[in-house]
């Protein structure tokens, strides 16, 4: 594929480059899951592990979560199978596959471990990536959109960028994440998100000093749309989220993954602390605007 590599400088902003890039087909249709940043315009073209050159049509890209599908004109197509992210451990041994350098020959492998989730980074064109994983598998330019794989052999994350001036950080967005997008790319061709209208932030011990907050954990509310759902619900800035549908929520990450993982016209239960009182507000989920 023509591809950009997204690589982070020391203060974590993008530097895109030029490169080959990689992807992963995830079902018989010849479905591929890749990175935003490395579809451009045109009609792509895919080389498969056993040489075949295929066409390809973009069916759909996230610059938000910098995911793209494409769709491949083939038969008889190799798939690979999708493990579950949230059962990743620190220490877990995984393997980064892809294109790296574009180098001929197929593709490369390296290995390495599970180093932290959850991870926070900033992306191509400012928008910031949730619920990264971070590892030392070496990812190197070329590797963009191929697949973080366990042992099992289950994909569980995309890669997507390294630190240009460190050594053994390197990210992929976790296939948990990855999974609603893909559905609303091909369903829809964009993607639609459930959203509450509320600006967060991760309550942490020097957040809750600075406020003056009774707890150090949690989801500061910083501002609400005045004609969101939040704000109908009657949510205010300073409130603390510290739970969704009984699920506890101790940072922004957390609220945000339970609500991108629910579905828009149903409403969620949040549990809130105001001062020092508690409550739970019902809170319905619509279509976050476009505008």
């Amino acid at each position: 594929m023509s591809t950009q590599q997204m690589r982070l400088d020391a203060y974590l902003h993008p530097q895109p480059r030029g490169g080959i890039g990689s992807g992963v087909i995830i079902d018989a249709e010849g479905t591929v899951l890749t990175n935003n940043h490395v579809v451009q315009s045109g009609r792509p073209t895919v080389t498969l592990v056993d040489g075949r050159r295929l066409d390809g049509q973009v069916i759909g890209k996230d610059p938000t979560t910098d995911l793209a599908v494409i769709e491949l004109d083939g038969t008889s197509l190799p798939t690979a199978r999708l493990g579950d992210s949230s059962a990743l451990e620190i220490g877990e041994q995984v393997v980064a596959i892809g294109n790296a350098l574009g180098l001929p020959g197929g593709p490369t492998v390296t290995s390495g471990v599970v180093s932290a989730t959850d991870r926070i980074i900033q992306g191509p064109g400012g928008a910031t990536l949730y619920d990264l994983i971070q590892t030392d598998a070496a990812i190197n330019p070329g590797n963009s959109g191929g697949p973080l794989v366990n042992l099992y052999g289950e994909v569980v994350g995309i890669n997507t960028a390294i630190i240009a001036s460190a050594q053994g950080i390197g990210f992929a967005i976790a296939i948990n994440s990855a999974r609603p997008i893909v559905e609303s790319l091909l369903c829809l061709g964009r993607v639609v998100r459930p959203w509450i209208g509320v600006m967060p932030t991760s309550v942490t011990p020097m957040v809750a000093a600075q406020f003056r907050l009774s707890r150090d954990r949690g989801a500061l509310i910083l501002h609400v749309d005045p004609y969101s759902p939040a704000a109908r619900a009657g949510l205010r800035p300073g409130d603390v989220i510290v739970s969704l549908d009984n699920t506890p929520v101790n940072d922004e990450a957390t609220l945000r993954r339970e609500i991108a993982s629910r579905s828009i016209g149903t409403s969620i239960q949040l549990g809130t602390i105001r001062g020092t009182r508690q409550r739970t507000v019902t809170v319905p989920l619509e279509e976050l605007p476009t505008t």
